[in-house]
Formats: C-alpha cells, sequence, structure tokens
C-alpha cells in the first residue's frame, strides 16, 4: 500500500534506525501491505477500525513527543521537537477528525480486550517518552517521527473514504532528522539506547498491526 521513506546513510546508527522502519515499521507490515485496507467491500470498515485504534494508541496528550521533548537537553533536539510536538499536536487533531467521521469501532469480537491491549501499548509507548535512559526517548521519537509516514499514508486512505479533507502533514524535515540521529554517534551507551528505544516503538506499533489483521479476520471469515 505504502513504500518506505528512505533516508540518506550518513552513519552506522542513521542506517541502522533506516533498516530498522524500513524492516519492522508500518509499511513492511503484511496488513499494510495487502489490499485489504484500500480494496473491496470491507475496507472503509477496516481503515476506520485502524483510524480508531491508532487513535487509542496516539491520540492522548501528552503523546510521546511531548513527553520525550522534556527529556531534550541539547539545543538540536530541543529544535527537532519543537517541530516535532507541533506536528503531532495537529496529527491528534487530524486523527480525532477521522474518528467521528468513522462513527463507533466497527464491531468485532473480543472488542473490550482489543481496546484493553491497545490502552496497555499506549501506556508502554508513553513509558518509553519518560525513560530516564539517555537516548532511548529520543531513538523512541525518531522512529515514531519516521514510521508515521507510512501510517499517514493509511489515514489518509481513510481520509478520502471517509470525505474527509486530508490535511497536510507537517513532520520533522528528514535532513534534520538525519543530522541529530548522526550527533548522537560516538557514545555506544546512548546508541544502544536509542536503539533501544527506536526497537520498542516500532514493536507497539508492529503489535497494533497485527491486532488490527486479526480484528479483519474475525470480522470476515474465510
Amino acid at each position: 500500500m505504502v513504500q518506505p521513506q528512505r533516508i540518506h546513510h550518513s552513519s552506522d546508527l542513521t542506517r541502522t534506525i533506516d533498516a530498522l522502519v524500513t524492516n519492522e515499521g508500518a509499511a513492511a507490515h503484511p496488513y499494510v501491505q495487502s489490499r485489504k485496507l484500500v480494496d473491496g467491500r470491507d475496507a472503509t470498515r477496516n481503515l476506520a477500525d485502524a483510524v480508531h485504534f491508532f487513535g487509542l494508541l496516539h491520540g492522548r496528550q501528552p503523546g510521546l513527543m511531548d513527553l520525550a521533548a522534556g527529556r531534550a537537553v541539547e539545543s538540536a533536539e530541543r529544535h527537532w521537537f519543537d517541530q516535532a510536538t507541533v506536528a503531532f499536536a495537529r496529527e491528534r487533531a487530524y486523527l480525532s477528525s477521522l474518528s467521528a467521521a468513522a462513527g463507533p469501532i466497527p464491531s468485532t469480537a473480543g472488542q473490550h480486550h482489543c481496546e484493553t491491549t491497545a490502552l496497555a501499548q499506549g501506556h508502554a509507548i508513553d513509558m518509553l517518552g519518560q525513560s530516564e535512559r539517555r537516548g532511548c526517548a529520543l531513538g523512541a521519537a525518531i522512529a515514531m517521527a519516521l514510521d508515521w509516514r507510512a501510517i499517514r499514508a493509511v489515514m489518509d486512505a481513510a481520509a478520502s473514504r471517509l470525505d474527509v479533507a486530508a490535511r497536510p502533514a507537517a513532520l520533522p524535515d528528514l535532513h534534520e532528522t538525519v543530522a541529530l540521529i548522526d550527533m548522537q554517534g560516538g557514545s555506544p551507551a546512548v546508541e544502544r539506547a536509542m536503539l533501544f528505544g527506536a526497537q520498542q516503538l516500532l514493536a507497539q506499533h508492529r503489535g497494533l498491526w497485527d491486532l488490527l489483521a486479526t480484528r479483519e479476520l474475525v470480522r470476515s471469515p474465510a
């Protein structure tokens, strides 16, 4: 459905984070790669499901970007988070408008358990944003900004189906993001923490896509 937006490999750390997002992010997930979110009679319902559950995951305030911004200590980090927090405040508003247009969450067996799972995933993401480990929150935030490009494509597909005007995204600039990653090189402890944060953030997103794929199968058994 979507193609990942690759970033220039300026350093080993940049290369590793790029590979993580490319191979483990939304664009690589089988459910996102399938046509179930864009084709067929169930596509609107599947997109509505994605809208609602990503709203559960990232619709709260403060979100990951807000929490991680509080851990920024360098001027370059603070500048990047100035962009990121504004951008994701707009994304929360976009998710809210899409959720309102989508109506109730599509009825699916095990609904309460699914919502509880998504809320637990959101809590795990919040914990990443509040981590005291230098670099962890930053790594999670960067992975979020990079992975959101593929997630946003799904949200825009939902907007088209729901007759909602798609809002332009103003995500942090890729070149500035790469420069920020490169600045962290040279400290093995920080690099490990950034990779941990990125891996854990992507794992939560992947877990949600797994949940959405399972919900689609339950609603439309073969």
